[in-house]
């Protein structure tokens, strides 16, 4: 990431921070996604992928909008980003189902699988996307 891109990457989360006194409003009036940064075991990389690309293929299959899927290229220590659609209970069973169809491992045993090719992740919900004039006009509602 260029040092111009980084900064305003910082300054884009440092924005969403102070406006996380608006995150009930924006839970209802934006779609929810999950992001998550992903930074695979050394060596893991691929197989870190062809894991994740199993889960994506059933979650198309499962008629789930697909996830955004960024590459580092320089920067930070991520190796992906991803942005997906946050999956109500009654999808996520349906996806569950069609993955035990597949012969994947679902559930903690799939959680135990995902370890051993990780060395840190995490997940975010978050709303949008949105522009910042639309977090502004929301911030200054009466």
């Amino acid at each position: 990431m260029s040092s111009h891109a980084s900064r305003l990457f910082v300054a884009v989360l440092a924005c969403a921070a102070g406006l996380s006194v608006l995150a009930p409003a924006l839970a209802q009036e934006l779609p929810r996604s999950v992001v998550s940064i992903y930074r695979p075991a050394p060596g893991k990389q691929l197989d870190f992928l062809k894991w994740m690309a199993a889960r994506d293929a059933v979650a198309t299959e499962a008629g789930v909008a697909p996830s955004q899927w960024y590459a580092h290229i320089s920067g930070d220590s991520w190796d992906f980003v991803v942005i997906s659609p946050d999956l109500d209970d009654a999808t996520s069973n349906k996806i569950d189902a069609l993955e035990r169809k597949r012969g994947l491992k679902v559930g903690p045993a799939a959680g135990l699988e995902f370890r051993q090719v990780m060395a840190s992740h995490t997940d975010t919900l978050a709303a949008g996307p949105t522009t910042a004039a639309a977090l502004i006009e929301r911030a200054t509602r009466p």
